[in-house]
């Protein structure tokens, strides 16, 4: 694998805490021959996925992992991948090698096609695909193999066409934008207008802005749209969305706003703006308010679809792509101070929109 892209190995991996989870089958009653059968089919099934376990077992997997930028969330992804597949490796016994075919694209479609074709080459017995441009340039590398590819961090897989497709399976960050909507008038109940701050470009993005417009035209409120594909458009941008003096900022999962964030977050906090985000690492890097996916877990959860692939003997058409809705709201405390914004008020207000409010403070790296 050529080393073209390549960023360092990370030393702030998180030790996954997921537990394996056993699933008890039974008889539902003797004279059921319907309930016999169906028993027997699952009992079948487990048998089977025992002994492929067993056969991996002394193996040697080669693991293609490929970023699509290097930011926040998507390096949690990575490190979230990597750190449950060495847990995984000692429980079962196993070796996945993805450290030499680790590759970032660094938001470039001439290196994504370019590390697709190597990883092809070298031979790699799987491919995991970190945002939706990625995981499309992946598929298209595999297209005359067997290599699976799994995605994470595909907002609407649907959409991406990777729901019909038999060797493609993966985690979705698909946003629940109704949620961090509400949260925006739990704090700013009187709020007439909203600033959109997102890539045009970014598939993450359109379906959340869609119901970010639907919600504020329901409630009746304006919004204000600013876009940008750099991170100098972006900050551009946010002085725009200032200048035209809105209070509270819509961001999506958006892998460009993400990337521009910690050259944003003091330029909204000194305005007086409160930017509201569809992931906790935008929070991390500054923002006011982050929601939704944990991105440890999704990372976690790819992982373990890439041990049924390699391990288990499963194929992506076994493993549907899953969603996840945790309901978690991230507040940078320090921003929140900044804002002049009560910490215990602002999550009071939460509350009824919220699972969990988490309090965090501003890194560059977590």
């Amino acid at each position: 694998m050529k080393t073209m892209n390549r960023i360092s190995r990370r030393s702030f991996l998180k030790a996954a805490s997921a537990a394996a989870v056993v699933s008890a089958l039974g008889l539902t009653g003797c004279g059921s021959s319907a309930s016999s059968t169906a028993s027997s089919a699952a009992a079948s099934s487990v048998a089977s996925s025992a002994a492929a376990s067993e056969a991996a077992a002394g193996q040697t997997f080669k693991v293609g992992i490929v970023n699509y930028v290097d930011h926040a969330s998507l390096n949690q992804i990575v490190a979230s991948v990597e750190s449950r597949l060495d847990e995984v490796a000692k429980e079962k016994g196993v070796t996945f090698d993805y450290a030499d075919y680790y590759a970032n694209a660094q938001a470039d479609q001439t290196n994504l096609n370019q590390i697709g074709a190597d990883l092809v080459a070298d031979g790699v017995d799987v491919i995991v695909a970190v945002a939706t441009p990625t995981a499309a340039t992946m598929l298209a590398a595999v297209e005359d193999t067997d290599i699976p590819v799994v995605y994470s961090a595909v907002t609407d897989p649907a959409a991406a066409g990777f729901d019909t497709e038999p060797n493609i399976t993966g985690t979705s960050d698909a946003l629940n934008t109704d949620a961090i909507m509400n949260l925006i008038l739990a704090v700013n109940p009187d709020i007439d207008t909203i600033g959109l701050l997102y890539d045009l470009s970014q598939d993450a993005s359109t379906q959340a802005i869609a119901d970010a417009k639907a919600f504020c035209d329901e409630k009746g409120i304006k919004y204000i749209e600013k876009n940008g594909t750099t991170t100098a458009e972006v900050q551009m941008a946010a002085e725009a969305l200032i200048a035209s003096g809105v209070k509270a900022v819509f961001t999506p999962t958006d892998n460009t706003v993400m990337t521009a964030e910690l050259s944003i977050y003091e330029t909204f906090a000194e305005a007086g703006v409160q930017h509201y985000t569809g992931a906790d690492s935008f929070a991390l890097n500054g923002a006011f308010v982050g929601y939704g996916v944990d991105y440890v877990q999704l990372g976690e959860a790819t992982a373990d679809m890439v041990v049924e692939l390699l391990c288990d003997g499963k194929t992506p058409a076994d493993l549907p792509f899953q969603t996840f809705d945790n309901g978690i709201a991230t507040i940078n405390t320090e921003t929140c101070a900044a804002l002049g914004l009560s910490l215990d008020t602002v999550k009071e207000a939460f509350k009824p929109y919220c699972t969990e409010v988490v309090e965090v403070e501003t890194a560059e790296n977590f």
